[in-house]
């Protein structure tokens, strides 16, 4: 993981940022970048700038995604890309351990491969904070927890983090309210403010040791500060387009009170259950195994694959399973995310990336059910006292 430094920044050119992602894959970093395909940005192997979407935006609202030109040269010109990059710290299956039967007993065994090296180009805050979110949750790094997903720290001790500061956050985005971005918190080894005003070029932060030291292999001068300004202009720009709010206060407890609020059903109305949601948050982590055999018998895997609290095998226990309408498994989603997560790892479980908007097929809003149990949780106590 990134080890924090005293903080130094400098700027790099277009052809400064090309020579970067070639340091990296000199030091035996496979580089995962925002790529198009398939109509959307997603994290992608990267070998130079030239695979990066240049003047590609995008235009996110709930239930829709589509990709627009932008009419310039920007290289991280659009918003959250279509998918995080969870499933590099946490692949959506992963072998747990394989066996074989002997006639004297089972000998088990884990995988003994070592995690690939990589370089996550253009994380976003948002799912730089969700990575943080991560660390607490499986990493455990924080209150001093022993218990420890070795295979999630070992992927995540193996990567290398180049942040990239929000410039034109969606119409689905809300990372202020969760104080989340548009500029990468902590976390990073380098990150990056793109700047499109006068010379395209870079402003860069050092974040670890590490970054430090690839920096020092990369062409750059020192960061002026007409540099800074001008990143913090990006920054401050994208903080003004944001206009999708989530009032967070009170509302762990607000959720907590309200189990049997009607909004749970209307919402259920409306709600596929698809999974969809957790399927494209960067924090969600619930996960289940499999277990596997070949025609013989005398061999066996166990995979740990997602999973999603709207499935209704997830809270299934001997009879039945606990949650078993979409009501009970959106609240307890809804719940989780934005309240009893706050007792179990201090911190939401949300951070204002907008995915759950985008890619719900019928464009239900966390942010507008918030309000709307806010706004009438009041007067739903009081019928209920009357």
């Amino acid at each position: 993981m990134a080890t924090p430094v005293v903080v130094e920044r400098a700027v790099i050119t277009v052809e400064g940022l090309d020579q970067l992602i070639g340091v990296l894959r000199d030091r035996g970093w496979s580089v995962l970048g925002p790529v198009v395909r398939d109509g959307v940005v997603v994290p992608g192997p990267v070998s130079g700038v030239d695979d990066l979407p240049t003047g590609v935006g995008d235009h996110q609202r709930p239930s829709s995604y589509r990709l627009r030109q932008r009419g310039d040269d920007a290289l991280f010109g659009y918003a959250s890309p279509a998918t995080s990059y969870k499933p590099v710290l946490l692949p959506e299956r992963q072998l747990l351990w394989r066996g074989t039967a002997r006639p004297d007993g089972f000998d088990m065994a884990r995988p003994d491969d070592a995690p690939q090296r990589r370089a996550l180009l253009g994380v976003r805050s948002c799912d730089l904070a969700a990575i943080r979110t991560q660390d607490r949750v499986l990493a455990h790094r924080w209150k001093d927890r022993p218990a420890t997903d070795v295979d999630y720290l070992a992927a995540r001790e193996a990567t290398f983090v180049v942040a990239v500061a929000c410039g034109t956050p969606a119409d689905t985005c809300f990372c202020t309210s969760m104080g989340t971005g548009p500029a990468p918190g902590e976390g990073y080894d380098l990150a990056l403010t793109e700047v499109l005003d006068g010379e395209h070029r870079f402003v860069v932060t050092v974040g670890s040791e590490r970054g430090s030291e690839v920096l020092a292999d990369v062409e750059h001068t020192p960061a002026e500060d007409d540099d800074l300004a001008a990143a913090q202009a990006v920054v401050d720009e994208a903080v003004g387009a944001i206009e999708r709010h989530l009032d967070t206060e009170g509302l762990a407890r607000l959720l907590d009170a309200e189990v049997e609020h009607p909004l749970w059903e209307d919402v259920a109305q409306r709600c596929l259950a698809c999974g969809n949601c957790t399927a494209v948050c960067p924090t969600c982590f619930c996960t289940s195994v499999d277990d596997v055999s070949d025609l013989s018998g005398q061999h066996a895997e166990r995979w740990r694959v997602w999973d999603s609290c709207f499935t209704a095998g997830f809270s299934y226990v001997h009879g039945g399973p606990v949650r078993s309408s979409t009501a009970s498994r959106y609240r307890q989603w809804m719940s989780h995310k934005l309240g009893t997560w706050q007792a179990q790892f201090d911190s939401s479980g949300c951070v204002g990336c907008g995915r759950c908007l985008t890619w719900c097929p019928v464009g239900i809003d966390i942010t507008a059910e918030a309000r709307a149990l806010r706004s009438t949780a009041r007067t739903v106590r009081r019928e209920d006292s009357t």
